[in-house]
């Protein structure tokens, strides 16, 4: 994290500037040079030509902002991580798993698992690398009352033992999966790594985005940085509070500054966010399936990918990869159970 003579040094900026900025979370070089002008003058209150000068010094300092090769372009993408669902056909449907420095949406009914997938993604990203974690820790934006604390105990007793034993070695906990003592300490230390909020609103929502970026910057050099930002659900305040066609452009015009912060923390942090949505039906489809997600083409835009959770019999679900830039279309089935997801 800069200090805050660091910042002082930018052009523009004096001690009661670099202090608005430090308590906004704009704290590095980094984070200031991907921001607007209008965001930083509103933030700092200062002027946008002022404020596009401190951007444009920053993006010097922080040496980003220009071309580069696709080589270098390809070295990058070499260090995004893949975080497993602990399915091998839904991860062999993602490439890998669910991408840090990307956007994840997963839609679908109510009751098709969309909180379960983001409570067993906020359990795994603390497994080691070998057993597909991500080692760090994450943030779980709760909008809809799902988080449960209960059933990420369930999901970490479901994990396979040899991950169980490899993620208590790394903690420096003692005993083995076996020992009742052993597994609740485990278990709470999986969820001390879980940083979670309730959105009452949609501006409060924004503003735990905004603070995730803040909780990543205190955490991206300690043992358990932030590589997941969660989200349940990301529609669903924005859908209540703005209602009817005359509301919908403020409506989709907060919701893309909302996807930008958000976006803005898995590329500033090497983390991966996942966001669930609501879906509506489409009166109008005589063929297929007439369900769609809510948020039109601002979330699917912004979105890298789109997957569509849907029931099935039982406890099976399908999994649909709708959109993706590198990788085809293809569905997998999953089945959750108490123990969290599992293979068909």
């Amino acid at each position: 994290m800069a200090a805050t003579e660091d910042l002082e040094s930018l052009p523009g900026v004096g001690p009661a500037t670099a202090d608005k900025l430090m308590e906004s979370g704009f704290d590095s070089y980094q984070g200031i040079a991907v921001a607007s002008p209008g965001e930083l003058s509103n933030t700092a209150d200062i002027g946008e030509s002022t404020a596009a000068d401190i951007i444009n010094a920053a993006r010097d300092a922080a040496d980003i902002g220009g071309f580069e090769t696709g080589a270098n372009v390809l070295e990058r993408r070499n260090e995004i991580g893949k975080l497993t669902w602990q399915v091998d056909e839904v991860d062999e449907l993602l490439g890998g798993g669910v991408e840090t420095q990307s956007i994840t949406e997963v839609y679908g009914e109510f009751g098709a698992g969309k909180s379960q997938v983001t409570h067993q993604l906020s359990v795994n990203v603390q497994l080691p690398n070998e057993y597909g974690g991500l080692e760090g820790s994450a943030i779980f934006i709760d909008s809809e009352d799902t988080f449960r604390p209960e059933r990420i105990a369930q999901m970490v007793r479901g994990l396979p033992d040899e991950a169980i034993a490899a993620a208590m070695e790394v903690r420096e906990i003692e005993g083995s999966p076996d020992s009742e003592e052993a597994m609740d300490e485990f278990i709470e230390s999986i969820l001390d790594n879980i940083h979670v909020a309730k959105a009452f609103n949609s501006n409060h929502q924004i503003l735990l985005a905004q603070k995730a970026q803040e909780i990543a910057a205190e955490h991206e050099e300690s043992e358990w940085p932030v590589r997941l930002v969660c989200i349940d659900s990301l529609t669903a305040h924005f859908r209540a509070e703005y209602v009817g066609r005359g509301e919908l452009a403020q409506r989709q015009q907060k919701l893309n500054k909302h996807l930008h912060d958000i976006d803005k923390v898995g590329n500033l942090y090497n983390a991966a966010t996942v966001v669930t949505n609501q879906v509506a039906s489409n009166p109008d489809s005589y063929f297929g399936d007439p369900t769609q997600p809510i948020g039109g083409n601002i979330l699917g835009h912004k979105s890298t990918f789109r997957m569509y959770l849907r029931k099935s019999k039982g406890t099976k679900r399908i999994v649909r990869l709708v959109d993706a830039p590198n990788l085809p279309d293809g569905e997998a089935v999953m089945r959750v159970e108490e123990e969290g997801l599992k293979p068909e």
